[in-house]
């Protein structure tokens, strides 16, 4: 079981995310209602306290040292770089220093990990490091080692900076595949249990979600909405949700950019319910106040539970183009799509499509393995109305020329059969383990020894 569960784990790539977890957002707020979580306890507090001597807490230090180990503004930097990079550089000035705190408080949770993990002999050698930093460079970078080092570089990050990212995520999987994984358990029958419910929820709706989620309390509740809200006014300003997710969420599905897999309405907070289920895909809400915190939730994707996706379709298409000449106007340009439009309604299905294309001077070309949720939205609404041997309206620009898709078969995905018995057993195994890393990780956090430097 363990082995299969940290499959997935193992595959997961620093800065662009490939694995979804699949945990309820009900699981993220949880671990709030352990005693003490966020509690005033006995503390006795005036409403309108007097602050002696000037503070400023968004005062930047020369460095941190956590449990004897320090943290420089060098690190902070390099690190912040990566973040800038992956919103292409799209970060306002005024969020910068609230990125930086941000920052600050991931490499010190990555230190307590990899601390923790050389504590008990399982530190991660360089050359695991080595190996997943290769994998990045090739798959995601397109380039060799070398390359992504003057990257990196070039940005004003260091290859040693992704390197000790790597390394914290691979020492956190490493413990918690032997402290935690092993002592959560799930019988038989809740697996049945959850099984028969997934049947019974046949056809209605299931929703892939995005989740940044801040953790609050009764303190912090103004700031933290605050923050929450600039979060949401960088993201619809050009942000990527995914990367504000890896540096920002407190939940335990930052790591794969705040991806909460496919969820039902159901297994949501009720005050997230009604907002997902108005969204369509790719839209965003929030912040929105839930039990320990705020949540921005992003819709990702959208599907029937156990029912077949028509966008699973996979389908044969020939794309019919047509370059307009330089300097064409608007109107000419209509015109011309206009008789286009006419010569292609004119073909008998597919096998006529290449002469006709010859003929006004078009461009064909064909693949006959396009899935239909691959194809953009309203594109692929279209194509998926088209009989055999139909073609959509024209489309395009007076840059791009005029084009059209024309079906030419299609194979229409298999019903989705019921669940497995392992799939639904590995789901709700990865909540338990997501809830009990939260806790660890807050207990490394609470028996740290900081000294913050001046």
């Amino acid at each position: 079981m363990t082995s299969r569960l940290f499959r997935r784990f193992s595959h997961r790539l620093i800065l662009v995310p490939l694995t979804a977890v699949a945990i309820a957002l009900s699981g993220a707020a949880t671990a709030q209602d352990e005693p003490g979580a966020g509690s005033q306890g006995s503390l006795s507090l005036p409403e309108n306290p007097h602050i002696f001597g000037k503070q400023d807490p968004n005062r930047r230090t020369a460095m941190v040292i956590i449990n004897g180990e320090v943290i420089t503004g060098t690190d902070v930097d390099q690190r912040v770089a990566l973040v800038v990079a992956a919103n292409g550089g799209k970060v306002a000035p005024d969020e910068m220093e609230r990125l930086r705190l941000q920052v600050l408080r991931n490499l010190m949770d990555e230190t307590l990990q990899i601390q923790e993990a050389k504590a008990q002999d399982m530190d991660v050698s360089d050359a695991e490091v080595d190996e997943t930093y290769n994998r990045i460079a090739r798959q995601n970078f397109g380039q060799d080692p070398k390359a992504m080092d003057a990257y990196l570089v070039k940005i004003g990050s260091s290859p040693n900076s992704l390197k000790r990212q790597i390394r914290g995520e691979l020492s956190w999987q490493r413990l918690l595949r032997r402290n935690v994984t092993p002592f959560v358990n799930v019988s038989d029958d809740e697996v049945r249990e959850a099984i028969t419910r997934m049947e019974q929820a046949k056809g209605t709706d299931e929703y892939r979600v995005g989740e940044i989620f801040l953790y609050s309390n009764s303190e912090n509740r103004d700031a933290v909405a605050q923050n929450a809200q600039k979060i949401v006014t960088q993201i619809k300003g050009g942000g990527n949700f995914v990367a504000y997710a890896r540096q920002f969420s407190e939940a335990s599905t930052a790591p794969v950019g705040g991806d909460l897999g496919w969820v039902r309405l159901g297994m949501l907070p009720p005050e997230l319910q009604e907002a997902v289920a108005g969204l369509e895909t790719g839209q965003m809400v929030g912040p929105i106040e839930v039990r320990g915190g705020f949540s921005i939730i992003l819709l990702i994707d959208k599907r029937k539970v156990l029912s077949a996706d028509p966008r699973d379709a996979v389908l044969s298409l020939k794309q019919i183009a047509l370059k307009f000449p330089a300097g064409t106007s608007e109107a000419a340009a209509n015109t011309q799509a206009q008789s286009f439009a006419a010569a292609i309604g004119g073909a008998k299905g597919c096998a006529a499509a290449d002469a006709i294309a010859q003929q006004i001077g078009a461009e064909v070309i064909t693949n006959d393995q396009v899935k239909a949720r691959d194809l953009p939205g309203p594109l692929a609404a279209m194509v998926l109305g088209l009989n055999v041997g139909q073609a959509t309206p024209p489309f395009g620009s007076l840059t791009d020329g005029v084009s059209v898709l024309m079906l030419c078969g299609r194979d229409d995905p298999k019903m989705a059969g019921d669940p497995t018995f392992e799939d639904v057993e590995g789901q709700i195994l990865d909540e338990r383990i997501n809830r009990r890393s939260q806790a660890y990780l807050r207990d490394l956090r609470r028996d740290a020894v900081i000294d913050y430097g001046n």
